[in-house]
């Protein structure tokens, strides 16, 4: 019989009983479930509701319970719906009717508020973790690279010289931002629901603040239909998780783009590559690809929690159920990408000549040459005229900037000297880029130790 039967003639239908059932998913907040149970049946004892030895048999029923599962001795149950139902189901197969007081003064409403938000404390500092670790080990190539000069590019055409470490920081700051949304989505998750009961709280005299304390909440929610019904945490992480996905699959584009032939700028290693079946010379980027694939995964998690929440009248709505597989997987695909982008790009090889190589090519001293003639007291807009004009007969003649030859300068414009040569070098385009956040080398030296004392 259902432990919420008494009221119904009839039993469930088998089709709808696999239809309603969560326990297939939700069997995984099983840790948090009991933990959470073990508080209120401490508080109970507190606050008198139920007497201390009831408690005591409770709880060691419940740790009995938890060892059993996680010895992969219990079996749950499809007609028990979910990890709630099967874990009560047991606690009372096992210590008899005492087992029935230990849902006093609560509701599976507020129950699962709690589940999902112990659980998703400890994702996020999971992922947090994760994080802290992908931003140590960028800082550590970027040191590495603070002299590997590399085209910076704009709609994909290079654009301006900069060094492979400025680039790197540049996504030191994307994961630094996300670090930062995960400990904003961790204050508004960090709230006590317990108590709320089914939306209207209870009559019981429970002590929240104890069970708070006892579970590591630092507060405890305000309003018992907001408690229940607000999944709001739950689409804030999976919005942060949306854009630690993004700023994963920006930086997988890139590693593709540049471990073709065609870039040439570095090679993964092979524990982080495959090949083709029939292609004996392919060396495939299928980590870079993968990530940037599931990133759509998770767009689509946020997607489908935003849908469900959006027509919801207060308070709880048989509907939120279908929360926790959209959060679960977030979660999961999150910490995968995680783990597995962060030592793909620790032992990539950098190919440092090619890099130099292409800054070298495609006019990225252009701009260097304009500030050159700025120098020389020339109206930057003329400048800008005479470089392009400079960048033209070039591309007509097959020549680079450096190798046009100091008389054609001077029929540019005959302002134009010998230490021209040296204010194009790519070299020095980097190097004289010394304002704060700009890639010369004590710049981005700078720059490093910074990001290094924000861990």
């Amino acid at each position: 019989m259902k432990l919420w039967g008494g009221r119904f003639q009839k039993s469930t239908d088998q089709l709808m009983e696999d239809f309603h059932s969560s326990i297939s998913f939700d069997q995984r907040l099983y840790k948090y479930d009991i933990t959470g149970s073990v508080a209120h049946a401490k508080m109970l004892a507190k606050v008198g509701v139920i007497s201390v030895q009831d408690a005591e048999k409770i709880v060691a029923g419940l740790k009995e319970i938890l060892a059993d599962i996680e010895a992969g001795k219990v079996e749950f149950d499809v007609a028990a719906e979910d990890i709630h139902m099967n874990i009560e189901q047991l606690l009372i197969q096992r210590i008899g009717d005492v087992g029935k007081k230990l849902h006093t003064a609560r509701s599976r409403n507020d129950q699962v508020a709690l589940d999902i938000r112990m659980f998703m404390k400890d994702e996020i500092n999971q992922v947090a973790e994760l994080l802290k670790e992908l931003h140590n080990t960028l800082l550590d190539v970027a040191e590495q690279n603070k002299e590997t000069v590399m085209p910076g590019y704009t709609h994909l055409q290079r654009a301006q010289p900069v060094t492979l470490a400025h680039h790197l920081l540049a996504y030191v700051q994307m994961f630094e931002r996300d670090s930062d949304r995960l400990k904003d989505c961790y204050k508004r998750t960090d709230v006590m629901p317990l108590g709320s009961g089914a939306l209207a709280g209870t009559t019981f005299p429970l002590d929240r603040k104890f069970v708070a304390s006892e579970l590591g909440f630092s507060k405890v929610s305000e309003n018992s239909m907001d408690a229940v019904s607000d999944r709001d945490f739950a689409v804030e992480f999976c919005a942060a998780a949306s854009m630690i996905m993004m700023h994963l699959s920006r930086f997988c584009e890139e590693i593709i783009l540049w471990s073709s032939a065609e870039f040439n700028f570095i090679e993964l290693d092979d524990s982080y590559s495959t090949g083709s079946s029939i292609m004996p010379q392919k060396k495939n980027p299928d980590p870079a690809e993968l990530i940037r694939g599931k990133t759509g995964r998770v767009y689509g998690d946020l997607t489908a929690l935003l849908t469900v929440l959006k027509g919801l009248p207060m308070a709880y709505n048989k509907d939120m159920q279908e929360d926790k597989e959209a959060l679960f997987d977030a979660v999961d695909t999150v910490k995968k990408c995680l783990m597995v982008f962060r030592p793909m790009v620790a032992s990539m090889k950098v190919k440092k000549e090619s890099m130099a190589s292409a800054a070298r090519g495609g006019f990225t001293n252009a701009t260097d040459l304009a500030d050159y003639l700025v120098q020389k007291d020339i109206p930057f807009r003329q400048a800008h005229e005479i470089v392009g004009k400079a960048v033209l007969y070039c591309i007509q003649q097959g020549k680079t900037l450096e190798e046009m030859s100091l008389e054609e300068y001077k029929e540019l414009n005959s302002s134009i000297e010998e230490d021209v040569y040296k204010a194009i070098s790519v070299e020095q385009c980097v190097n004289a880029r010394k304002v704060e956040g700009a890639p010369a080398p004590e710049a981005v030296q700078q720059a490093i130790e910074a990001a290094r004392k924000k861990q």
